[in-house]
């Protein structure tokens, strides 16, 4: 498992905005995309599936969590100097990275960085 410093999952941060995006934008393309003549796009709809699943891919190999695509909600896994894991959490509502929380909790018990 890779675990995330907090100033690793900043710099990271950009990275993920644009991941996020391709997410997104691929999930209404793979329901119903259209041509403009009320024909589904195949190739439009398998291009933004292909760049979606790459993008999905990038995240599970930097073993970040994607929790909730609306929000763009992941968490980051990180090591305390105690060697407690914890979570980096992050969404696209936040400016920043300022937040974490402990594998066992979620997004309502998120608390201020730095971890203590």
């Amino acid at each position: 498992m890779r675990y995330w410093t907090v100033d690793e999952a900043r710099e990271y941060l950009p990275r993920l905005r644009r991941l996020l995006a391709t997410i997104q934008t691929a999930a209404p393309a793979a329901r119903a995309p259209t041509n403009g003549h009320g024909y589904v796009d195949q190739a439009g709809a398998d291009s933004a599936a292909d760049s979606a699943r790459s993008a999905l891919a990038e995240l599970e190999a930097g073993d970040i969590v994607l929790r909730d695509l609306a929000m763009g909600l992941v968490d980051f896994p990180a090591l305390a100097p105690d060697g407690t894991t914890y979570l980096l959490c992050w969404c696209a509502a936040d400016a920043d990275l300022g937040w974490w929380h402990g594998t066992g909790e979620g997004f309502a018990n998120r608390k201020p960085l730095p971890h203590r």
